[in-house]
């Protein structure tokens, strides 16, 4: 039983985490960029494993009972990815392109961190997911089969991030050039504002009662 849980649990959190967003493009522009790869993917991760760890210990119900909290993330999350459309747009006019295969790109550590940070916790839809739903679920299994279901969760995050920052080296020399640069800024730009757009449509038509 233990052993089911906890696959249950890195398929529930997998089919969760695998998903075009904001934090995913994130990473994988830092993995690609090769700049702080690691301290990246540990914010996320990190994040992950404590909301999942909330979630698991049962205080999924509490935030529920809580839908402002999630209103304000909502607002906070879609200024923060329309400002970052932005310059990922700017960004797109003046692409970038990997001239080595070694050295990292250079930049500014606190800044990628504060922006994994963002991208990970301005998301109200990532309490609903990881404290909310996989909390709900790991509450119907006993002490000792929870604790492996959410485990399996949060393997499947690890996995995840690790393997989007670092893999995406992979494609290093597609992005030699600069139009795969503008590309994937473009895209990134156009998942950011999409995002953005979501949120306020759906603050707005919650508060109009629609």
């Amino acid at each position: 039983m233990l052993a089911g849980a906890a696959v249950q649990g890195f398929g529930l959190g997998g089919g969760l985490i695998i998903a075009i967003g904001a934090q995913n493009a994130y990473v994988l522009r830092q993995g690609l960029k090769r700049e702080h790869v690691f301290a990246v993917a540990t914010v996320c991760f990190l994040c992950d494993f404590t909301l999942i760890a909330v979630g698991v210990a049962g205080f999924g119900g509490l935030v529920a009972a809580f839908p402002a909290f999630t209103a304000v993330a909502a607002w906070g999350r879609a200024a923060f990815l329309g400002w970052y459309g932005v310059r990922s747009f700017r960004a797109a006019l003046h692409p970038e392109v990997l001239t080595t295969d070694a050295a990292p790109v250079a930049g500014n550590r606190s800044a990628a961190v504060t922006t994994a940070l963002a991208l990970s916790l301005l998301n109200p839809h990532v309490y609903l997911d990881t404290v909310v739903l996989i909390g709900s679920v790991a509450g119907q299994y006993p002490d000792d089969a929870r604790a492996a279901f959410g485990i399996g969760t949060v393997f499947a995050s690890l996995v995840w991030f690790y393997g989007l920052g670092y893999g995406a080296a992979v494609l290093t020399p597609v992005f030699r050039r600069p139009t795969a640069w503008r590309l994937l800024d473009i895209a990134i730009g156009l998942v950011m504002w999409s995002i953005a757009a979501a949120l306020v449509y759906d603050q707005l038509t919650t508060a109009s009662g629609t």
